[in-house]
């Protein structure tokens, strides 16, 4: 941690922080005018350093939003920000939907109740990782169009949308202009990124664009993400993982530096291994950021959520940035959230200086630097000392005073003498997400199956002499099309069937008898599908269920996209071609019967006829009961649920007729596990008694053996150092734990003092453990929401001088409603 020749920080520099954090909570953010300058934008008259986080309201349960809110706010952000997603508002054309977790106004009205800003990225294209980039399939069926170009039926459709969202914000009075939050508007989205594409014709639709949404007159200011040319008074924005170093700002010197996306993770697809972005690079980029002159960052996301039904792009998880401060249950996840927190009240202590200061940089040495804001007149003054090396610590004297620069971190110190946040330096407690098997997973269950039927030529009703394209087949109505021809031999005879696909999956059927499915990647949707065969004398029946996995949602010329089967044939074991079936009488029947009949709901479940369940069985539906009541109840408690389908193949999932999304276990990662085996049941679906589980499993799984679990954060830890430079005197560390949701500290699982090892949940003590650790902990810390523990060898009765001590203390705690000690 950085240092300086005092050793700690002043009191008075502890103070302006406390003051800081308390005042957040209660900050009016009232905007009645939105204007900006070179340095940011400003709000009634006074310029605004925003901390920004992405929450979307369709990956989340309204009954979700207050706590999402309130704990972003906690989180230190006065800025929440969201797309707006025109294909789930209007699935139809002028059939809109605005009710549950499409409710935009009621989620802009709640990011009001609680004071802070927003700002409606309207698009209406958005990607996002969201099916068809936000865009209704119902567009790809208009002639000859072409989206997000100078195409007069684009442009008509779209300016349609983003006047019905305006209108509708407007009718509320939610723009900042009218007394409401939103204080700033996106329109389109990364542009700049298939606009070569277009030629010409991009550059008049940016163009067009930016003017159609100025007309609008909404009262605040229009932003463009990833368009450098932004058109006007439309500001350009920046998205990526370094925006303080990878983009220069906007052009023309009159415009803000502003940050739209700062990733907190990577969006992961089936087939991905675990991601995750370490938290100090996560807070280095965000200083540096402020260190250069920006004024907005948004994390995105702050809270992923869960692509619920059908709403994931292609491969994409429905499990979606799980990483984020804010998990996918809407659970803290520590230590980032903490972390980040503390960065956020750190730069607020800079903020007048910041916004108001004159910028100058210095030179440190090699790869080190400080970047200062001054206001001289008041005798104010801002600094950043950057160690921008990635591997090497270096000590470096600033304004007389010496100061220990881990590698790649920022000191932010706000007075240009007292160090109140290193990037780094991560003393924000951390937690670990448990899962607990809920009682009702075991209380008599009993699954029951009803088979999907696999039809032959004569039970489809589109008929065709080549094979049809699976969009087009499908129009994201379901995922599922099936294929069946037939042909005739005259005696028996081993082949192998041939199967070239633009993707994503398919199942294959020969004679009625399952034989193995393929499926394409994230990277290479198409793929080669062979199995060897035996056919039978006389007729024989080839039926195959292709599928999607979501629509694209990048890239120029989505309407050109297409999947599904283009080639098939019949091969000899020793080569060649004995059958090209591509152009044989094809049969197609768009969806399951089980989705037509809605055997996931409760008036549905009766039209089909289950019998009792086996595993292991290829397009199957099942049900879960309980002996005698046919349902399920729901788990005890408030924690969120989660079911845990690690038994299970492909498919989706149904609770109570709501889609909870697609799952696919099967699939695995380079790592050899499952991309996502634990899929979110949001308690909103949950009714107290009596719920129904419904399952589409495509090709495998043993529902037996699926789980109903509930989640929790509850187990809290500190793992802080105390180890001092020899030759510059440490700023005193603080190790705290917190306990969540008033709970308080039921018991101490673990503590040492020495050098400790591993992270939460796996602590093992080292060669220098203190057994008095535990002892200590136990009197600070049980039976309390908060406690602080010490960092000194004195205070645990350690050997100081002991050989590969790192001075480090590590606590885990179990955080309980019930006190229990």
């Amino acid at each position: 941690m950085e240092s300086q020749s005092q050793p700690q920080i002043s009191r008075l520099v502890i103070s302006i922080f406390v003051m800081v954090v308390s005042a957040c909570g209660t900050t009016s953010t009232r905007a009645d005018n939105v204007t900006y300058d070179h340095r940011s934008l400003i709000v009634n008259g006074h310029r605004q350093l925003l901390f920004s986080g992405s929450i979307h309201y369709p990956r989340s349960t309204p009954q979700m939003w207050p706590e999402l809110v309130k704990n972003a706010k906690k989180g230190g952000l006065n800025v929440i920000q969201t797309y707006v997603f025109w294909n789930a508002h209007e699935p139809r054309p002028r059939q809109y939907n605005f009710e549950g977790r499409y409710d935009l106004v009621r989620f802009i009205k709640l990011i009001q109740q609680h004071k802070m800003y927003a700002t409606l990225r309207i698009g209406p294209f958005i990607q996002a990782e969201w099916n068809h980039g936000g865009l209704p399939y119902w567009l790809r069926e208009i002639s000859n169009i072409t989206f997000r170009t100078d195409d007069d039926q684009f442009k008509y459709y779209m300016r349609r949308f983003v006047r019905k969202i305006v209108k509708m914000m407007k009718k509320e009075k939610l723009f900042a202009s009218q007394g409401g939050p939103i204080i700033l508007s996106q329109i389109e989205n990364e542009y700049m990124t298939v606009e070569p594409a277009f030629g010409e014709a991009g550059e008049r639709y940016i163009q067009w664009v930016a003017k159609m949404a100025l007309g609008l007159k909404t009262g605040v200011p229009w932003i463009m993400c990833k368009q450098e040319d932004a058109p006007g008074p439309v500001i350009p924005t920046c998205n990526g993982l370094n925006c303080g170093d990878t983009y220069h700002g906007p052009k023309g010197g009159n415009k803000p530096f502003f940050w739209t996306e700062n990733w907190t993770a990577r969006f992961r697809k089936f087939g991905d291994a675990p991601s995750r972005r370490p938290v100090d690079d996560l807070a280095f980029s965000v200083a540096r950021f402020f260190s250069k002159g920006g004024t907005l960052a948004n994390y995105y996301m702050y809270h992923g959520g869960t692509n619920f039904g059908r709403t994931g792009a292609s491969f994409v998880l429905t499990q979606y940035y799980d990483e984020a401060p804010l998990d996918e249950y809407g659970l803290r996840r520590e230590p980032n959230w903490g972390h980040l927190r503390n960065l956020h009240y750190a730069l607020r202590l800079c903020k007048k200086v910041l916004l108001w200061g004159s910028p100058s940089v210095q030179n440190l040495g090699e790869n080190l630097e400080a970047r200062i804001y001054e206001i001289k007149e008041s005798n104010t003054c801002v600094a950043f000392l950057a160690n921008l090396d990635k591997k090497i610590d270096a000590t470096v004297n600033f304004r007389g005073l010496k100061y220990l620069l881990q590698h790649h971190s920022i000191s932010i110190l706000p007075d240009c003498k007292n160090v109140v946040f290193n990037t780094r330096r991560v003393n924000a407690q951390q937690n670990v997400r448990s899962y607990h098997t809920a009682n009702e997973t075991y209380s008599n269950n009993k699954w029951q199956m009803y088979q999907e039927m696999v039809p032959n030529l004569e039970y489809t009703s589109v008929h065709a002499n080549h094979l049809l394209e699976l969009y087009n087949m499908t129009k994201d109505a379901t995922d599922y099309l099936w294929y069946t021809t037939r042909f005739t031999l005259e005696g028996e005879e081993w082949a192998v069937l041939h199967i070239s696909s633009l993707g994503h999956a398919l199942h294959a059927f020969v004679n009625g008898i399952y034989i193995g499915s393929g499926h394409g990647s994230k990277m290479k949707k198409g793929f080669e599908f062979e199995k060897a065969i035996q056919l039978i004398p006389g007729a024989n029946h080839i039926s195959l269920l292709g599928l999607l996995t979501g629509l694209p949602d990048s890239g120029a010329y989505l309407e050109r996209r297409n999947a599904g089967i283009h080639k098939i044939s019949i091969r000899g074991f020793k080569g060649g071609v004995l059958m090209d079936l591509s152009s044989n009488d094809w049969g197609y029947e768009v969806g399951l019967d089980g989705e037509k009949k809605e055997i996931y709901t409760e008036n549905g479940r009766n039209d089909a006829k289950w019998a009792s369940a086996m595993s292991s069985l290829p397009v199957t539906w099942y049900k879960f009961l309980l002996v005698a009541q046919r349902y399920f109840d729901a788990p005890k408690g408030n924690d969120p649920i989660a079911l845990d389908l690690s038994a299970m193949g492909k498919g989706l999932a149904w609770v109570n007729g709501q889609c909870i999304g697609r799952y696919w276990v099967s699939y695995l990662s380079p790592l050899g596990e499952p991309s996502q085996s634990l899929y979110h049941v949001p308690r909103a679906f949950i009714q107290p008694k009596e719920n129904l589980l419904v399952l589409f499993e495509e090709h495998d799984g043993d529902p037996q053996n699926i789980l109903i679990s509930t989640v929790e954060r509850n187990n809290i830890c500190t793992f802080v150092s105390g180890q001092l430079d020899c030759t510059v005197k440490e700023v005193k560390p603080r190790a705290i734990l917190t306990c969540p949701n008033e709970m308080v500290i039921e018991k101490i699982v673990f503590a040492s003092f020495g050098n400790p090892m591993g992270c939460c949940g796996n602590f093992t003590i080292g060669s220098c453990h203190s057994p008095y650790a535990k002892t200590v902990a136990k009197k600070l810390c049980s039976g309390k929401s908060f406690c602080e523990l010490p960092v000194s060898a004195k205070d645990y009765g350690a050997d100081a001088s002991c050989l590969g001590t790192t001075g480090t203390v590590a606590v885990e705690a179990k955080c309980s409603k019930m006190i229990n000690i």
